[in-house]
């Protein structure tokens, strides 16, 4: 069964049609003639994979890993890096159009390395899992991680057995000067170690959830700490943090850049206050939002020295407690987790007047979604990045600049 392929979507599969109904293909290019066998069928779409490809694309290239296709991880390696970052910007393009908003001509790419870009990396049983299946790849090497992350899998390659049980978490970099630190899941949030910041206290409030500093330090051999931007930041190897500092750091510059500076900005979904490091340089009082106490502990110690104040709060219960308190922002910078923003922070800041506001995200069709509640309440989508932290893949981060007509 021949099809010829239209267009990628959102996911890396590409779309084409049999009879009139959707087909979706993984690895793939746009344009591609290819002979298909169905594997799924559904009342409006039908998946299909490759029996062969009739008619190449120019843009396809050969994947230079041999796990691909079988790890979970890449599904892009077979195009082009530079045709890639098209396809990633035409999809993020896409979808902002089905809410709305064109951003053909606004869009910029931020990018890095193509390969050995990924300093966090997680290992199951100590390999990676296959795609669709259980079973475990003792991976050898992996093309997207850093030096550091590689030397260990391949020092560790002839006897993979003696990786840790269950899941861990490896992270090294070039952006620190430290060994690569590998911690596994058992235990974490069992240490009892506290310490105090040097941000401002609200004791106004009497709500157990603003007790801002009430959280855990991660033992020194779960601690990683990397330089940005002259910035040192330090994070449980665990929790969240960015897998590409390439491109972060360039993200944290652009949105120092994109600030004009004043007083008092907000960093809402703040984690361990690595964008509020940047934010000290231009603002004289950076306010921290975030519901991750342990995440919290580490922005105290991030921002140790500067005028700050956090709350360690969800974004709906800041809103609802804690916002009207607050003197005018002058800036806003929000990062929310994948789901986007809660109702009642994209309810709030449609109505805050807050000048500007730069809005990340690591999903598109939420990042969309919120973006078009901003503009119809009365914001102008100024400029949108793709934010390029995942070569050979199809996830797409974004940022927009909304400014306040």
């Amino acid at each position: 069964m021949e099809i010829i392929t239209h267009k990628m979507v959102f996911g890396g599969k590409c779309l084409g049609k049999i009879n009139g109904k959707n087909v979706f293909v993984p690895y793939t290019i746009p344009g591609e003639k290819i002979d298909i066998q169905i594997t799924e069928e559904n009342k409006d779409y039908d998946n299909a994979e490759i029996v062969s490809i009739i008619e190449n694309s120019p843009h396809r290239v050969t994947p230079p890993c041999h796990y691909y296709g079988k790890c979970g991880g890449c599904n892009m390696m077979h195009i082009e890096p530079s045709y890639q970052k098209e396809i990633r910007k035409s999809i993020l393009t896409d979808i902002f159009r089905q809410n709305g908003i064109d951003i053909s001509d606004k869009t910029q790419i931020v990018d890095g390395p193509d390969f050995n870009y990924r300093c966090r990396f997680q290992l199951n049983d100590g390999g990676l899992s296959q795609k669709k299946s259980n079973v475990v790849i003792k991976v050898e090497e992996c093309l997207c991680a850093e030096n550091k992350v590689n030397e260990y899998l391949k020092n560790t390659a002839e006897h993979a057995d003696s990786r840790p049980k269950g899941r861990s978490h490896l992270f090294g970099s070039s952006f620190s000067q430290e060994a690569l630190k590998i911690a596994c899941e058992e235990g974490f949030r069992n240490t009892k170690t506290k310490i105090s910041g040097g941000g401002q206290k609200n004791k106004k409030l009497k709500i157990k959830e603003n007790k801002y500093f009430a959280g855990t330090v991660a033992s020194p051999e779960n601690t990683m700490t990397v330089e940005l931007g002259g910035h040192k930041l330090s994070f449980d190897v665990r929790g969240f943090f960015q897998s590409n500092l390439f491109v972060f750091e360039k993200v944290c510059r652009l949105i120092t850049d994109l600030l004009p500076g004043g007083k008092n900005i907000l960093d809402m979904y703040s984690g361990c206050g690595s964008i509020s490091a940047f934010l000290t340089e231009k603002y004289e009082n950076v306010v921290l939002v975030e519901h991750n106490r342990d995440a919290l502990v580490f922005a105290e110690q991030n921002l140790c020295g500067t005028k700050h104040v956090s709350y360690g709060l969800s974004g709906a219960n800041f809103v609802k407690t804690c916002a009207s308190t607050l003197p005018q922002f002058d800036a806003c910078t929000i990062d929310p987790p994948r789901s986007g923003m809660e109702k009642e922070v994209c309810d709030w800041l449609c109505e805050s007047k807050i000048p500007l506001i730069l809005s990340l995200s690591c999903d598109p069709a939420t990042h969309a979604r919120d973006i078009s509640r901003l503009v119809a309440a009365g914001y102008n989508l100024k400029q949108t990045y793709l934010l390029d932290f995942y070569p050979n893949t199809s996830h797409i981060e974004s940022l927009c600049v909304l400014e306040l007509k």
